[in-house]
C-alpha cells in the first residue's frame, strides 16, 4: 500500500517532489499574491483615488484666486465719439474667501472622511478575499496531486489484478467473466485518472492566476491560529472586525452627513472678495491717460428665496439614500453572521469527516487484504477483490478531500471574522506591508494645483510567459498493492 499511503500523507506532510527547486510554503504563496496580484493592486489604487475626495471637499472652503486678460481692437464704431481708443487691454485679478456655506463644506469633508474609512475596510476585505482564494488554490493543488496519485495507484493495482486474472484464466482457475469484470474496472479507473489529471491542471492554472507563479513542491500548510471554540464566539469577533460590516457602517454614517450637505442649499452663503481691474488703451487716447487701475473689496451675501423645490428634493433623496445605507448595514450583518456560522459548521464537520475517514481507510485496507487472502483459497471471487479495492479508493479520496475542506473552511472562518489579513498571517516578517494611511497622510493638506503623481505603471506581474501546466507528478516510490 506504499503509494496509497503516500498520497494520503500529502495533506499532512510535504507534497510530492517536482524537482530540485526549493519547496514553496503557504506563506510564500500568500506573500507573492500580496505583492503581485493585480486585483489587490487595483484595490489599493482605487483607495488612493478615494483618499483624494477629502481634499476635493475641503478645497471648496479654501480661498481661490484667478487672473484674466483681454486684448481688443476697435475696428469700426457706429457713431462718432469724443474719445475713441483704437485698442484696449483689460487685466483682472480676483480673489474670494468663503466664510459661510450653510455647513456644506464641513459636512462634505466629514462624509468624505467616512467614505475613506469605508474604502480602507473594503481594501482589507479585498486582501482577505484574495488570501482566501490563494489558500483554496494552494490546497486544491495539493488535493488534486493526491487524487492523481491515488488514481495512478488504482490503475496500477487494477493492471496487476487483470494480468493475474488472465494468468489464472489460462490455467482454468477463473472464467472469462472474471476477466471482463477486471477489464471493466480498469477502464473506469483510467477514465477517473483522466478526470483527476484535468482537475490537477485546472488547479495549477488557477494557482498561477492568483499568485503569478507555477506551484512547485507545495509544502503542508501550518496550523491555523485563533480558531474559535464556538460559532457564537466567532460571530462576536466578526461583528467587531469583519471589514465588509465596518465598511457598511462607515458608509451609513457618511450618508447622514450627505443629508446636511443637501439641506445647505437653502441656507445663506457668505464670502469675502477682492478684485483688481487694470485697463490700458495702449497709447491710442493721445496725450490723455492711457491706463488705470481699480481696486475693490467687499463681502458677498447670497440668500436663496425660491429654487423650485430642488433643495428639498435633494435632501429627501439624501435621506432615502441614508435609509438605504442603514438597511444595508443590517443586510451585511445578516450575511456575515450566516457566513461565519456556515464556515464554522463546515470546518467542524470536515474535522469529524477526517476522523471517520481515517477509520474507514484503515478498515478498508484490512478488508482488502482479507479478501485477497480468502480469494487465494477460493472463498472470494475476483469481483469481491475489485469491490474491496474500490471501497478503499473511495475512503482514501474522502480522507484527502476532507483534509482540504477542513483547512479551507477554517481559513474562510478566520476571514469572515476579520482575522485573515497580512498582519494576522505574519507577512510583515517578510517585508514592509502596504499601509493605506501613508498615502492619506501624503495627500492631506496639498493645496498646490500643479502637484501631480507620476504616470501610472502596473505593479502586478503577467503570467503569459509561464508554461502551460500539465498533470505530471514526481513519485518518489512506486510500489503496488
Amino acid at each position: 500500500m506504499g503509494i496509497g499511503r503516500k498520497a494520503l500523507g500529502l495533506l499532512t506532510s510535504a507534497s510530492l517532489l517536482t524537482g530540485t527547486v526549493d519547496p514553496e510554503t503557504l506563506k510564500d504563496a500568500l506573500l507573492r499574491a500580496y505583492e503581485t496580484n493585480p486585483t489587490l493592486a487595483a484595490a489599493r489604487a482605487q483607495q488612493r483615488a478615494t483618499d483624494e475626495t477629502v481634499t476635493i471637499q475641503r478645497a471648496q472652503g479654501l480661498p481661490s484666486a484667478g487672473i484674466s486678460g483681454r486684448y481688443s481692437e476697435l475696428i469700426q464704431q457706429s457713431s462718432p465719439a469724443i474719445v475713441s481708443p483704437e485698442r484696449i487691454f483689460n487685466g483682472n485679478l480676483n480673489a474670494s474667501v468663503p466664510i459661510y456655506s450653510g455647513g456644506a463644506v464641513r459636512n462634505g469633508v466629514l462624509a468624505a472622511e467616512n467614505r475613506v474609512e469605508a474604502g480602507r475596510a473594503d481594501l482589507r476585505g479585498t486582501e482577505s478575499a484574495i488570501f482566501s482564494a490563494v489558500v483554496a488554490a494552494y490546497m486544491d493543488v495539493i488535493l488534486n496531486e493526491a487524487l492523481v496519485d491515488l488514481s495512478l495507484n488504482n490503475v496500477a493495482v487494477l493492471e496487476v489484478n487483470l494480468e493475474a486474472t488472465r494468468d489464472r484464466f489460462e490455467i482454468g482457475d477463473l472464467t472469462r467473466t472474471d476477466i471482463a469484470q477486471s477489464e471493466s474496472r480498469l477502464a473506469l479507473a483510467r477514465g477517473s485518472l483522466e478526470s483527476a489529471e484535468a482537475g490537477l491542471i485546472q488547479a495549477r492554472e488557477n494557482y498561477i492566476a492568483l499568485t503569478g507563479a507555477a506551484p512547485v513542491d507545495l509544502q503542508a500548510p501550518p496550523p491555523l491560529p485563533g480558531l474559535p471554540a464556538s460559532a457564537d464566539d466567532a460571530v462576536d469577533v466578526a461583528l467587531v472586525h469583519n471589514p465588509d460590516l465596518i465598511a457598511a457602517r462607515e458608509r451609513a454614517e457618511a450618508s447622514g452627513f450627505d443629508i446636511a450637505v443637501a439641506g445647505s442649499g437653502r441656507l445663506p452663503s457668505v464670502s469675502a472678495f477682492s478684485q483688481v481691474d487694470y485697463t490700458n488703451f495702449l497709447g491710442t487716447l493721445g496725450a490723455g491717460s492711457n491706463s488705470g487701475t481699480d481696486v475693490t473689496a467687499g463681502v458677498s451675501v447670497s440668500i436663496p428665496l425660491f429654487q423650485g423645490g430642488q433643495v428639498a428634493a435633494r435632501q429627501r433623496q439624501a435621506t432615502a439614500q441614508a435609509q438605504a445605507a442603514l438597511e444595508n448595514v443590517y443586510a451585511v450583518e445578516r450575511g456575515v453572521i450566516a457566513q461565519v456560522r456556515a464556515a464554522f459548521s463546515s470546518w467542524r464537520a470536515s474535522l469529524r469527516i477526517i476522523e471517520s475517514s481515517e477509520i474507514a481507510v484503515d478498515a478498508a485496507e484490512l478488508s482488502l487484504e482479507g479478501v485477497r487472502a480468502e480469494n487465494s483459497v477460493g472463498n472470494r471471487t475476483v469481483l469481491d477483490i475489485l469491490d474491496a479495492q474500490q471501497e478503499l479508493l473511495r475512503a482514501q479520496v474522502q480522507l484527502v478531500t476532507a483534509r482540504r475542506n477542513a483547512y479551507v473552511a477554517g481559513f474562510t472562518l478566520l476571514a469572515a471574522m476579520g482575522r485573515a489579513e497580512a498582519r494576522d498571517l505574519g507577512l510583515e516578517e517578510e517585508g514592509v506591508l502596504y499601509d493605506p494611511l501613508d498615502n492619506a497622510e501624503r495627500v492631506n493638506g496639498i493645496i498646490w494645483d500643479w502637484q501631480r503623481d507620476p504616470a501610472p505603471q502596473p505593479e502586478s506581474t503577467r503570467t503569459v510567459d509561464i508554461p502551460a501546466q500539465d498533470a505530471e507528478i514526481s513519485r518518489s516510490t512506486a510500489s503496488g498493492d
